[in-house]
């Protein structure tokens, strides 16, 4: 991160930097440190996974093994409802891979529904329930280590659903668990039709939506945290900022 920049409390007084990638009248609206147990009361777990708070942030991992494919990985999301223009950052650690993390924004039901509609079937972690399920919504996937293709070339993908779009991809600047040295600061910024991502204020993609080519613009929605097993990550200081946003979190 640059030197200089507002900085910002977070719910436990730790002080996460207002990236220059965010519009300057935004105002942080959410702040969660997921530093324990209650601050992840409410969130909903797709799947079977373990949470744990080892080290003072979240930890994440399947309890299946990954023999059983797509059953072994989970979705856990968060409950609030965020604007259609947002910016969301956290903080990232890869413990153990293989595997893969994503991060799902914009998070809708079908037909103008909830995410939760009860009238949506449930979801247990199966991926194709997530682009081609009762369910619109951005994902970035941004630690691509499952298969030995993405290992040998790193890079990170926006896709967009209903329906399995890749919109745009990336160079992926974190480096192996051997080598990482984290945390790594993840960002996605959607603003109006252009969503950028950047690691550690490193701009890795910018996309523009034009509403029509892959579905129409997807509005406000729901973020959660999506692992494919055996990856084991950890997850700290989400923030979420917005324009004219009120301030909430833990």
């Amino acid at each position: 991160m640059g030197t200089g920049q507002p900085q910002l409390p977070d719910a436990k007084g730790v002080q996460t930097a207002k990236s220059t990638l965010i519009p300057e009248v935004w105002d942080v609206i959410y702040v969660n440190p997921l530093a324990e147990p209650e601050h992840i009361a409410g969130f909903r777990m797709e799947g079977e996974a373990a949470v744990t708070f080892p080290l003072g942030r979240m930890r994440l991992e399947s309890v299946r093994d990954e023999s059983e494919g797509q059953r072994a990985n989970f979705v856990l999301w968060c409950p609030e409802d965020f604007p259609a223009d947002v910016a969301v950052s956290w903080e990232f650690w890869p413990v153990r891979e293989p595997g893969l993390a994503i991060m799902f924004f914009s998070a809708n039901g079908t037909d103008g529904r909830d995410l939760f509609d009860p009238s949506i079937k449930p979801r247990t972690g199966e991926y194709d329930q997530y682009h081609h399920g009762e369910i619109n919504a951005f994902h970035v996937s941004y630690f691509r280590r499952k298969w030995a293709e993405e290992r040998k070339f790193h890079t990170c993908n926006l896709r967009k659903s209903y329906g399995f779009h890749l919109v745009a991809q990336g160079a992926d600047p974190i480096p192996g668990v051997m080598d990482a040295a984290g945390p790594y600061r993840m960002l996605i910024v959607k603003n109006g039709p252009c969503i950028t991502f950047a690691v550690n204020d490193l701009p890795v993609f910018s996309w523009k939506d034009d509403g029509e080519t892959y579905g129409p613009p997807l509005a406000g929605g729901k973020l959660g945290f999506r692992q494919m097993a055996p990856l084991i990550g950890e997850y700290a200081n989400v923030a979420v900022y917005a324009e004219n946003g009120k301030d909430r979190g833990l």
